[in-house]
Formats: C-alpha cells, structure tokens, sequence
C-alpha cells in the first residue's frame, strides 16, 4: 500500500483530496490544526468505505513543531500500518484574507506567509527523507496568481511564491525519483475566507466559461491522479482547474 500525507485535511479540498486518494488505495494521513472533529469525520467516512486513514494535528504555520510532527508521524504510521515512509505529499493546508493592501497588517502578512509558503517549504524539507523514490508532492496554488483580484494580494503573492518554489524542487528532488507539481483551483465552493455568498457565486460563475463554480472533488481528481502513476510523467507543472476561469 502506497501512503499519502495531506495537510489541511479536515475540510474542502483537502478533505476531498484524502476521500478520493482511499478510494484509490492510498493509505491517508490527514492533518488538522483546529477542527479535530472534522477531521475525525472525514477518516470515519474513508474507514466506512473500506479505506484507511489517521488523523493528526500539525499547525503548517509553526515550523518549530515539524520536528515533533515527523517523529509522531514515523510512530503512528508504524502503529497503524506496519509501514515506514511517504509515496505522496500535498501541502494544501491553508486560509484566505480578504483586504486591500493599504488595510493589511504586518502580523496578517507574516500569518499568510507562514501558513502558505514557509509552512510548505520546510515541512517538505522536513518530510524529504521519508518520501520514497517514484513518489509525487502536489502543491495547492491558486488562479489568484495568474487574475488579479483585489482584496487577496499577500494570498496570491504566497501563493505564486510556492508556485515557482514547485519547479525548484521538481529540478532539486528529480534525481530521487520525485515528482513535484501545483495545482491551481479557480472558485471553488468551500469555506476559504469565509465561503460563497449567492451573490459572489454568481459573479463567480459568470466569469467562467462553464458556467458555475467548482466542487471540491473535482479539483480532487487531479491532485489524486498525479500521485499516481497517471501522473508518472507530469513533473514541475502548475495545472489550473478553474472551469475556464477569466479566460
């Protein structure tokens, strides 16, 4: 059995990610910072499906605790499964800030970028040693990088940072066998900075040529499809699952 860590798991696209990666085989490990029940729920929907999966609390924002998160990681997994070592990583564990720049605060800036991309950075380098050859790491961008929309500029700015982190460690990791990619969501129903309202919806929807706004397991699919060796010869590429989204 191939294993999968997914951060933010507890909810949105993280939780679909770890719900179709079980349906798929994978062994899942999910993680959460303060939504233990959610979490805890989504592994009980994998375990009623067959699948297998755990839960455990890891806050992306605070690097301090990566060390104690690899060692309780290498131990859970040996407790649960026997089994040492990672086949896929998604660093999808995030959260939005709607503000205009001349609003935003120094502490809301280094909150973002702690949680979107120097969260990613060093719990990949952390994780690097556990991560098997042919394995794949997926990270969550965004469409913000490419459409510029007020109000979500340190967002997007972390978000395109980690972007072009993604072809770094495609180039850097290569020559273990590691794949590394993005995938960038345009709208997508979830409750990231606080959800969608009808009226935001269909402002949404008219700006994408489907015509609606995404679900989050159709963004999914194609993370779970480039763990897998779907994917085997997709590498250092940002793909954007947005519907067509300001086209």
């Amino acid at each position: 059995m191939k294993h999968v860590l997914i951060t933010g798991g507890s909810r949105g696209i993280g939780a679909s990610t770890a719900i179709e990666c079980a349906r798929r085989g994978f062994g899942v490990i999910l993680t959460w910072n303060s939504q233990a029940d959610a979490a805890e729920s989504v592994v009980d929907r994998i375990k009623v499906r067959g699948g297998k999966a755990i839960a455990m609390k890891l806050d992306v924002g605070d690097v301090g605790g990566f060390d104690l998160f690899r060692t309780a990681l290498e131990q859970e997994m040996k407790i649960q499964w026997n089994a040492a070592g990672l086949d896929g990583l998604v660093n999808n564990a995030g959260y939005g800030l709607f503000n205009p720049i001349e609003t935003v605060t120094e502490a809301q800036f280094d909150g973002l970028m702690n949680v979107h991309l120097k969260g990613p950075f060093f719990l990949t380098q952390k994780l690097l040693p556990l991560l098997r050859k042919d394995s794949s790491i997926v990270n969550l961008t965004s469409a913000t990088t490419r459409v510029a929309t007020a109000g979500v500029a340190p967002y997007a700015a972390f978000k395109g940072g980690l972007e072009v982190l993604t072809r770094y460690m495609a180039k850097e990791f290569g020559g273990r066998g590691i794949r590394v990619n993005s995938v960038s969501p345009g709208p997508i129903r979830t409750e990231l900075g606080g959800g969608l309202n009808d009226e935001f919806e269909s402002l949404l929807a008219s700006q994408t040529a489907l015509g609606r706004v995404g679900e989050p397991h159709e963004v999914a699919r194609v993370i779970a499809s480039l763990l897998t060796d779907d994917g085997g010869w997709i590498n250092a590429q940002s793909i954007e699952v947005a519907g067509g989204y300001n086209i």
